[in-house]
């Protein structure tokens, strides 16, 4: 008897604190809203990171819809210096949930001028404008062509910019930070062309071959003896081996010619020429995940990170079979990159770390 009378008691608390929450709801949720607003406005992850060259994929994939990987986009800590490569849809989004204030990028970096690669940059431009209110626009380095990208991302967010700026005030959000500063150079077609250098850090292009895209580039970061390539869009490329001969990471591009195959079917199958004819075509200017293991391995890179990964990988058990024989031909770490994904090369060491900011 006295077990049924102290469960009917808990019951009836039960009901009671139930019910309590029900009717506290919106106040109790606004509380921990509160909480968890604050605790990811101090989030900035270039506070916290150790001395080192960092390689984070804020977009791992292609223009297919892919839930794991949104457009290309790579972000490169160098110290405390932040820089981004490439800014495909949803670039902006990823670096914020890595820990990243847009304000702090320090330089924009294209390989091309492929619309999955730019495509985030009028978001990426506003973003880092507004969060802390820089006075001066962003420089963004690119081969020829790229004065025209920026000018017209420009004209685009001009009237937006205008708003900005009258609704916060200029004290606020500068009307001298608005946008962009494109930077071109002309990579030369053997060897490289520096960009940046000082005492710590370097950064190169050099031409990869992308036709018929052209000119496209990859780059080079060198900082206190860690080294990063990173390939852009491009074949397999003597290029992108000669620069990345003795890196640390190599961040490559990779399209399973097999895999594409099935996608070139699949249009077929379903009545849909025009798709079924860019399937066949876009295999002939991208590297296969074997290649990028050949390059690696001839260039005696330390890791290869797979980057633009294409088809898309919905299942897990697929990343075996997009890899295909990689793994045979390179007997260093590979791995197939997603959204978040971070590297971390310390300085005074030869590791490589993998990890994940989100």
């Amino acid at each position: 008897m006295a077990f049924r009378r102290y469960l009917k008691i808990f019951l009836i608390l039960l009901l009671v604190g139930s019910a309590a929450v029900y009717v506290f709801r919106a106040p109790l949720s606004l509380a921990v809203a509160k909480r968890v607003a604050a605790s990811r406005m101090a989030v900035d992850t270039l506070k916290v990171l150790p001395d080192g060259l960092h390689v984070g994929l804020c977009g791992a994939g292609s223009p297919m819809p892919d839930d794991q990987r949104m457009g290309p986009c790579t972000a490169v800590v160098a110290g405390k210096r932040l820089f981004v490569f490439d800014t495909g849809n949803g670039s902006t989004r990823n670096l914020g949930k890595m820990g990243f204030i847009h304000g702090h990028i320090e330089a924009i970096f294209l390989t091309h001028f492929h619309s999955d690669h730019i495509d985030g940059l009028g978001e990426l431009l506003m973003q880092r404008w507004v969060s802390t209110g820089n006075a001066s626009p962003v420089p963004i380095y690119g081969p020829p062509g790229v004065q025209r990208v920026v000018e017209g991302f420009m004209w685009a967010y001009g009237q937006d910019g205008h708003y900005r700026t009258v609704h916060h005030g200029d004290t606020t959000v500068p009307a001298s930070g608005f946008g962009a500063v494109a930077k071109h150079f002309a990579a030369p077609t053997d060897g490289h062309v520096v960009l940046l250098k000082d005492a710590d850090l370097e950064i190169v292009a050099f031409l990869v071959d992308h036709k018929p895209v052209h000119p496209a580039v990859g780059y080079r970061i060198n900082y206190k003896g860690r080294s990063v390539v990173i390939s852009g869009d491009t074949v397999k490329s003597a290029a992108v081996q000669r620069e990345a001969k003795g890196v640390d990471l190599l961040v490559h591009e990779a399209m399973s010619t097999r895999m594409m195959g099935l996608l070139e079917q699949g249009a077929a199958s379903a009545g849909r020429p025009n798709v079924k004819k860019l399937m066949a075509d876009i295999v002939d200017y991208h590297t296969s995940p074997e290649q990028a293991a050949e390059i690696a391995r001839d260039a005696g890179v330390r890791y290869l990170l797979l980057n633009h990964i294409a088809p898309p990988l919905p299942l897990r058990g697929l990343e075996k079979a997009f890899l295909g024989d990689a793994p045979d031909l390179f007997n260093g770490p590979i791995q197939v990159g997603s959204d978040g994904d971070f590297i971390t090369l310390p300085v005074g060491s030869t590791q490589v770390k993998s990890g994940r900011l989100f």
